[in-house]
Parts: C-alpha cells; structure tokens; sequence
C-alpha cells in the first residue's frame, strides 16, 4: 500500500466536500426540500473548499 502525505489527503478531502455540496444541493432541490438561503450556503461551503483545493497545488 502507498502511503499518501496529508497534504494529498486534505487535497482529496476537499474535493470530495465539493462534489458532496454540489450533489447534496441538486438531489435537495429535485426533492423540494430544499430553502434558497441553505442552497447558498451549501454551495458556498463548497466553493470554498475547490478553491483551497486550487490554492494548495504548487
């Protein structure tokens, strides 16, 4: 098994929570479940971690 630094770990992690986010807001919506305002904040969480994503590579 190859063994992964943190940073690739974290990297991935914050992938994940943007795809998480962006699911969790179109599966909420087609249920109708779904406020504006926590629609926002869901995508926002999101946005925020592709973009510490994008910030981390060198």
């Amino acid at each position: 098994m190859e063994k992964k630094s943190i940073h690739e770990i974290i990297s991935v992690i914050f992938k994940a929570v943007t795809l998480a986010m962006g699911v969790a807001v179109v599966v909420l919506s087609c249920l109708g479940s779904l406020e504006p305002q926590t629609a926002v904040t869901l995508l926002g969480i999101g946005l925020a971690c592709a973009g510490i994503s994008m910030l981390e590579k060198r």
